[in-house]
């Protein structure tokens, strides 16, 4: 009878759960299900109901037998009996209780039967209404059917559309098309109220510099290796990043900056990605990336911005206000940053996950990418129609919105990152402690080692050779016996190593690192490796699939790179030389020189922390690409009535190039200013990155604009047979020989990069600031 009543009380008591369950989860607004489950609800409640009603006349038919059995004689047996019958006394009590609420959920569910069959017929008269939606036909909104067609077959496939309130209906379609998204117009009964007019904008945060950095330290966090690194890098160039802000801030002289709200996301160590990088961080893996990333988070806090730093899938979610579902449906909300710094893995997640939205604050986003993408792999149309489709490009950008560690091509932002800075106690110290027969090479892991024994030998005959290859139980075989291999060293210790060698030696790998200018900044010289032929895409499994044509490096027009482009065209001899090493007498000889030549510690004033805050200042003060007015497309047909404004160009005194004329109106808020503008035209086997560094100058793809105008090769004595318009990355350009001009018919593909034998091409080229080679004389 125990039993018998305890199931009975427990299942009483789970039905009640059930039904309240049932009431509960079905107010409107408590779910984002809540119109499609308004009907099924009412259903399963009246169901449950009947349910627990026939479960109570059970459990009363089962008393009633318990009580007949109290009564017979045969279940009393005097002291022998089990259970004692005031054990029992209770039961008749139970009894009652029993009676009392089945009556009562009897009555209830008369009551809720009512109140649902009235729902229902109202909900049926509501449901006809909604059904009665029609699908507009506005020439404004030609998608607007399509996507409704859409939405009938797919709308469940994402739960992100019944979250903003889809439930199967055509009115609802048309809802979120029109409310949510924007491919239908708005429904006229969906707009009575008219709208209140919305508040004036706040006026915006000035920016100011930041001079203590434990905040930022408690915004990068904790959990990965990485991070640490990255913390670790800043506590140490703490004191040099402060009085580059301190210097900065008086060469800007109390300029009015608006502090912008910026969210870094560092894609590549989110879990999502693999995060391959942070074990590697103890064992010599590449840390050129978390270096330039530890510096980027260092500069935008101290320029006064207000940051948030995401290094995981979630945390981005929670940010952008991302809607639960598979990434379907636009962001719940305007986003609230002005800028997003991320990486190509980062750039990935965004666009899984923010919809549509991804396509409308695109232009707010910032890619550090360490090697860079040329218009050509950007776009992803003429990609894929000419074979440079590769796994990272194809994000139609703005080309400046990719941010280079180097300044590989001016197509891209040069971002770039820090060395640390000597003062003149230090510099004297490393001049009068270097020991001349003193080498490091450049490469942490075994492999680069591995064939290069020819080499190795020649220099051990005049230096002793020192190296920083990570192991963990016995020496790598790569590695000579003749070679003091220190393993894998922490920075500081590296830097003093760096501060005793005379030389610092690459074997071609890895290309394009850090390391070489913090050797030179340490009073090394760098001796790096000439490539015969070029590596590229074309022969180098590491840069195939990159977005760029550039054989790091054939610079342009012919000339044939190195492991390290930047050194060897921007610093060179005597810190910089670059030697083929397939020629044993050069390399002999180049070292024998080296030895003999003293120079100075010296590092460029861009990779500097001053150098570094006063680019990414301007950035963030100028580039703008979501306002900034696209330039104006070529006429789609020729017409004597169709002609392009006059050129604001002239010709140079000496009549070798244009220059903006003195006599055209300048947009202010232009940038960089026009007047730094001078076009040139390339020779056949030029790019135009070449042509305006053989002038001592810098090609600026954002003045291509000015040049796609068929005035400008008249202007230029250039005869042009035929103009066509067409989507080339080399445009604008002459095919002398045969007299045809072509014009730049998409302006994404505006390149600094590329040539062609056949064509001679039109560069606009400008000045730059002596050691800060992203920036113009007066783009400060």
């Amino acid at each position: 009878r125990i039993f018998v009543l305890g199931i009975g009380f427990f299942t009483l008591c789970f039905l009640m759960t059930s039904l309240g369950g049932q009431f509960s989860a079905k107010r409107l607004g408590d779910s984002p299900f809540t119109i499609r489950t308004e009907v099924m609800g009412a259903l399963e409640s009246r169901g449950v109901l009947r349910r627990m009603s026939d479960m109570l006349e059970m459990l009363m038919k089962r008393m009633d037998i318990l009580a007949r059995l109290e009564n017979s004689t045969d279940f009393h047996k005097g002291e022998e009996a089990r259970f004692p019958l005031d054990r029992f006394q209770p039961a008749a009590g139970l009894m009652e209780r029993i009676q009392a609420i089945a009556q009562n959920v009897s009555d209830i569910a008369i009551k809720v039967d009512q109140i649902l069959r009235n729902s229902l017929l109202n909900g049926k008269v509501v449901e006809g209404r909604r059904d009665q939606c029609e699908v507009p036909r506005d020439p404004k909104y030609p998608d607007c059917a399509g996507k409704v067609e859409w939405m009938r077959a797919r709308w469940t496939s994402d739960p992100c559309y019944a979250f903003f309130g889809v439930d199967g209906t055509e009115c609802s379609f048309l809802i979120y098309l029109s409310e949510v998204e924007w491919f239908c117009p708005p429904l006229p009964w969906r707009n009575q109220t008219a709208a209140l007019p919305s508040p004036p904008p706040l006026p915006r945060v000035q920016a100011a510099f930041q001079s203590d950095l434990a905040h930022l330290l408690e915004l990068i966090g904790t959990g990965k290796e990485s991070l640490s690194f990255m913390k670790k890098r800043i506590r140490h160039l703490a004191q040099q990043w402060l009085r580059a802000a301190r210097r900065l801030e008086q060469k800007l002289k109390g300029r009015q900056r608006d502090q912008k709200h910026i969210l870094i996301h560092i894609g590549f160590l989110t879990e999502e990605s693999g995060d391959v990088f942070s074990p590697r961080v103890l064992k010599g893996g590449p840390l050129g990336e978390m270096v330039q990333w530890a510096d980027i988070l260092a500069t935008l806090f101290l320029l006064g911005h207000s940051l948030r730093v995401t290094v995981s899938l979630k945390e981005l979610q929670s940010h952008l206000g991302v809607p639960p579902g598979r990434g379907n449906c636009p962001l719940t909300s305007p986003l609230p940053f002005d800028l997003i710094y991320t990486d190509y893995h980062g750039l990935q997640q965004m666009k899984q996950h923010m919809g549509l939205s991804f396509k409308k604050y695109r232009c707010r986003v910032r890619v550090i990418d360490t090697f860079g993408t040329e218009p050509a792999y950007n776009h992803e149309e003429y990609a894929t129609l000419r074979g440079y489709r590769t796994n990272w490009g194809y994000w139609n950008l703005q080309p400046t919105q990719f941010m280079t560690m180097f300044p590989h091509t001016p197509d891209n932002s040069f971002m770039g990152f820090v060395s640390e800075e000597l003062n003149k106690t230090e510099r004297q110290f490393i001049k009068s402690n270097k020991v001349s027969s003193m080498a490091v090479v450049y490469g942490k892991e075994a492999s680069i080692w591995k064939g290069k024994e020819k080499f190795l030998a020649i220099l051990n005959k005049y230096m002793e050779i020192h190296g920083t290859v990570y192991y963990e139980t016995q020496r790598p075989p790569e590695v000579p016996a003749f070679v003091k291999n220190h393993g894998l060293l922490p920075q500081h210790e590296f830097q003093q190593l760096l501060r005793k060698a005379k030389l610092f030696i690459g074997f071609g790998f890895p290309y394009e690192g850090p390391a070489p200018l913090e050797a030179i900044a340490n009073g090394c010289v760098f001796l790096q490796a000439r490539f015969n032929p070029p590596h590229s895409s074309l022969n180098h499994e590491f840069f195939r699939g990159k977005p760029t044509s550039r054989e790091a490096s054939l610079a342009g027009g012919g000339r044939v790179s190195s492991q390290h482009p930047y050194a060897e065209d921007f610093i060179g001899k005597p810190h910089v030389w670059t030697v083929d090493y397939n020629n044993s007498e050069e390399f002999e000889a180049a070292i024998k020189t080296i030895m003999r030549t003293q120079v100075d510690p010296y590092l460029p004033y861009e990779y500097t922390c001053e150098g570094m805050l006063e680019r990414i200042h301007a950035y963030i003060q100028y580039q703008d690409f979501c306002t900034t007015s696209s330039p104006s497309l070529p006429p789609k047909a020729k017409s004597p009535a169709m002609q392009s404004p006059p050129s604001p160009l002239a010709l140079s005194p000496n009549a070798t190039h244009l220059v903006w004329s003195p006599s055209a109106s300048r947009d202010p808020r232009a940038w960089p200013p026009v007047d730094s503008l001078q076009v040139w035209v390339s020779e056949t086997r030029h790019s135009c990155t070449e042509t305006c560094r053989r002038r001592g100058l810098v090609c600026e793809p954002t003045f291509f604009r000015f040049l796609n105008k068929k005035e400008v090769f008249l202007q230029l004595s250039i005869a042009c047979d035929s103009t066509e318009y067409e989507m080339n990355h080399l445009y604008p350009a002459v095919a002398e020989n045969v007299h045809e001009c072509y014009l730049q018919k998409e302006p994404l593909l505006f390149s600094c990069a590329g040539y062609n034998t056949k064509y001679r091409r039109l560069c606009p080229c400008r000045d730059y600031r002596k050691g800060q080679v992203a920036l113009c004389r007066d783009c400060l």
